[in-house]
């Protein structure tokens, strides 16, 4: 069944409200007046709803079934995190109320802090960035901000080839250059060609650990030590914190600075465009270039520091925000942290790295996994099941949605040929991964059976077929109404 826009389906006449005739005052807007109509569609209230509810059913949620996305730990968002975060005084918090008026929502913000510290061993958290890569952008800043408060003009961020996009984009973004570090035959960083590229111009390390290969960088004491004895800094990449929340302290590795994705770890709602959350935990060492604002225990109970003063924020390299985080997802994510305890936290990324494994194990005598012995939270397998089969990685990808499912990441990380990378999460239970398990074992027996034209053809229960996707991607149609229905229909 095809869905219109709702601009198409828009007709005069329709409308869902009844509101009041304004009364005509005086005309302020100097001639800037509307001469024609708004644009906006014509609907009922049914057909508003209806078509908001048929996009909701053409697409796939974590409420819908497992979600094996690599790296981005599509988990289940418990019920209970929604239900605080829209209890009143929380949900109608406004960010310019005087701060003796939003003590229980700086209490928040304080409790969420100290979590964070304490779970990763590091002693400041800046809670305003909005996501994962604007954390990233904040941490790096911070470690700028260091640097140049030495009077140094370090200028070299070493990052593995194996890491995320948003790495080399982010130190690029913050005025570095980069420098890749290439990966040894075990997935993980190559330990003498790091130690190769330090010197006196190096100003950091990004690396991710677990790294984007589901794999543990267990030399990463090393690394640390060897970029500390250069004068530079370790900015880990803390999208995979899953797999290690409550079982390893990031700041006894020797970082100084990661980010955290709270819609990741703790649970809170991806954004998808919308609100997500990033605090940055910082050492020691950049502890006093964190960000403005933060919140401190003052004499008249809980305070917000938004500019520097004598005591606090005297080397705080700015803001990145307008103002102080996002609300909603601290209140969710201390939910979580508060309804599973220590404990519980680290049953998180126990059940998670089981589940990994457990697919696998399953898995490895149908698939390829693309480096030998276990993994961590996510499992890793390459295209070498398909060769000589003609298919390929975005052809059994394709095949999956037709199978009830959405793809797991494909073709990332880069180093890996025809990557197929999935991460379970703790939130499946034994006979959803068996399910999963048994679709995926079907998919390879009939790709290597000879059957290449219905993976070619794939997705055929899908809203939409095969598309093409690269014409999509250089010659995006951006208008909701194109000048001619040929136009449209391209």
């Amino acid at each position: 069944m095809e869905e219109a826009l709702l601009f198409e389906q828009g007709a005069p006449g329709r409308c869902g409200v009844d509101l009041p005739e304004p009364s005509r005052g005086e005309n302020r807007l100097g001639g800037l007046e509307r001469t024609g109509d708004i644009g906006l569609p014509g609907l009922s209230e049914p057909e508003v709803v209806r078509h908001f509810v048929r996009l909701s059913q053409k697409n796939y949620a974590i409420d819908a079934g497992l979600y094996p996305l690599g790296s981005c730990t599509m988990k289940h968002n418990p019920r209970l995190n929604e239900k605080m975060a829209r209890l009143p005084g929380f949900a109608d918090v406004h960010p310019l109320q005087p701060t003796s008026t939003v003590q229980g929502a700086l209490a928040v913000m304080d409790e969420v802090a100290r979590w964070l510290k304490v779970l990763t061993g590091l002693p400041a958290v800046a809670l305003s960035p909005g996501a994962g890569a604007h954390g990233e952008m904040c941490g790096m800043m911070a470690i700028r901000a260091a640097i140049d408060a030495r009077g140094e003009s370090r200028k070299r961020i070493l990052v593995p080839d194996s890491a995320h996009g948003t790495n080399p984009a982010t130190a690029v973004l913050c005025g570095f250059t980069v420098d890749p570090v290439p990966s040894d035959s075990r997935g993980r960083i190559d330990l003498s060609a790091l130690k190769a590229k330090l010197g006196p111009d190096v100003a950091a390390i990004m690396l991710t650990n677990p790294n984007t290969c589901g794999l543990f960088e267990n030399e990463i004491r090393e690394a640390a030590a060897a970029i500390h004895g250069v004068g530079g800094f370790f900015y880990c990449d803390g999208a995979n914190f899953n797999a290690i929340v409550g079982k390893v302290r990031p700041g006894d590795l020797g970082i100084d600075a990661m980010h955290i994705n709270l819609h990741k770890t703790f649970s809170t709602p991806h954004g998808g465009g919308g609100p997500g959350s990033g605090p940055v935990v910082l050492s020691a060492a950049l502890a006093p270039f964190a960000p403005l604002p933060f919140v401190v225990h003052g004499r008249q109970g809980l305070q917000l520091v938004e500019a520097p003063n004598g005591e606090h924020g005297g080397q705080a390299f700015g803001r990145v925000k307008a103002f102080h985080g996002q609300m909603g997802m601290f209140v969710r994510a201390l939910t979580y942290m508060l309804s599973h305890g220590s404990d519980g936290l680290r049953q998180v990324a126990e059940d998670s790295v089981l589940n990994a494994n457990y697919i696998l194990a399953a898995l490895q005598d149908e698939l390829s996994p693309a480096y030998p012995g276990p993994c961590m939270h996510e499992v890793l397998f390459d295209d070498r099941f398909l060769k000589d089969t003609g298919v390929t990685t975005l052809d059994f990808a394709k095949a999956m949605i037709d199978e009830g499912y959405h793809p797991m990441t494909v073709y990332f990380p880069l180093i890996v040929h025809g990557a197929l990378l999935t991460e379970p999460t703790e939130s499946e239970s034994r006979s959803s991964l068996d399910q999963f398990i048994a679709t995926l074992r079907a998919l390879a027996r009939r790709a290597k059976g000879g059957d290449a034209a219905h993976f070619v053809q794939a997705p055929r229960l899908a809203p939409r077929r095969r598309l093409d996707e690269t014409r999509a991607a250089r010659n995006p149609v951006l208008r909701w109404r194109p000048p001619s229905p040929a136009q449209a229909a391209e």
